[in-house]
């Protein structure tokens, strides 16, 4: 009988000893996986010493996820007062170059956890219906963001339209103005092949690039062509130059953000006082769309729409040549301008 009760005592420590180590490892292996789960992208520099202002865990997958629900209309005035929320105007906006890769230079610098990006191109300074809205119209078409956050827009049409520098410097004068350029050519090739998708999916009928491209009564590049027109970048950067100095101003190239992104983002971190947030983990090639995608945290990767990145229709190599020679003293001026050079032809 002893015997027995000795045998049952001895089962049941064992069965203790072995749920209390099992809580243990389980614990351990909790913690391990919190410590991974921890924000990519602590903020420090202008926002505060590394470690003092890090955004946890709960505030970087409440920005990530249910500020969609902010921007879609769903909270009330109260949960947003409890969040510390508000819609900024924006204190950099990236102007241009329409097929120069601005979704792309948005997208990835909301990598940034400093960075809020506004979904849509809200067209407020090109178009006179909105501009005549007012500021406050303007703001409440940004996303809510955290007060140390800044919100960026970008609308490719601003680099063009006329009026819009003087528009902007009302705004704000002080603000930070990014353009992402790319080899003048390819852009308009790009323009182009945009519109004709356009157009057969429309089942409408289009001129060939060449035809549009070069004027058939003088044989020459057709500068009224808006594709051709919008490559001739100092032209516009001119006009802005009467508003904003240089300095307020970051070239992006965009052509060396499609194959090595992460300098480019670097060198705009740099521009925009941001501290260095955005790794190579947080950008992966994606080898069957043949672009590099974002990877946000351990959860959540995003890959730009499957629109970009269209194949360009085969233009007549002697065109090709004739739209290098026409840009490359507009080029050549523009190197000058901005004090950046790109292996342009």
């Amino acid at each position: 009988m002893l015997f027995k009760q000795q045998a049952l005592l001895r089962q049941k420590l064992f069965v203790l000893g072995s749920l209390a180590i099992g809580s243990l490892l389980y614990l351990v292996a909790r913690v391990g996986s919190l410590d991974r789960l921890q924000p990519l992208c602590p903020i420090d520099g202008q926002f505060g010493p590394r470690g003092q202002e890090e955004i946890a865990l709960r505030a970087l997958q409440f920005k990530r996820g249910l500020l969609h629900e902010f921007r879609k209309g769903n909270a009330t005035k109260e949960q947003i007062r409890l969040h510390n929320l508000v819609q900024q105007l924006p204190k950099a906006i990236i102007i241009g170059v329409r097929k120069g890769g601005t979704r792309a230079l948005l997208e990835m610098l909301n990598l940034h956890p400093a960075v809020v990006k506004a979904s849509q191109e809200i067209h407020f300074f090109d178009n006179d219906e909105n501009y005549a809205k007012g500021i406050e119209w303007y703001r409440k078409k940004m996303p809510f963001s955290y007060p140390h956050q800044i919100t960026i827009e970008k609308s490719p049409a601003y680099f063009i339209t006329e009026e819009v520098p003087e528009r902007i410097y009302k705004m704000n004068s002080s603000i930070k103005l990014l353009i992402i350029v790319r080899e003048p050519t390819t852009r308009a090739i790009s323009d182009y092949t945009q519109v004709l998708e356009g157009k057969e999916r429309k089942n409408k009928t289009y001129y060939k690039f060449e035809k549009l491209a070069i004027d058939p009564n003088t044989c020459e590049v057709n500068t009224k062509y808006k594709a051709v027109r919008t490559s001739i970048y100092t032209k516009h950067l001119e006009r802005w130059l009467k508003y904003f100095p240089i300095e307020q101003f970051h070239i992006v190239d965009g052509d060396r953000l499609i194959t090595e992104p992460l300098p480019e983002l670097q060198l705009v971190e740099k521009f925009l006082n941001l501290p260095p947030r955005i790794s190579q983990y947080n950008l992966y090639f994606n080898a069957t769309r043949g672009f590099y995608c974002l990877r946000f945290n351990i959860v959540f990767n995003k890959c730009l729409a499957g629109s970009k990145g269209r194949i360009h229709p085969e233009v007549d190599t002697s065109v090709i040549t004739k739209l290098r020679k026409f840009f490359h003293p507009f080029n050549q001026k523009f190197y000058q301008i901005t004090g950046r050079t790109f292996n342009w032809p």
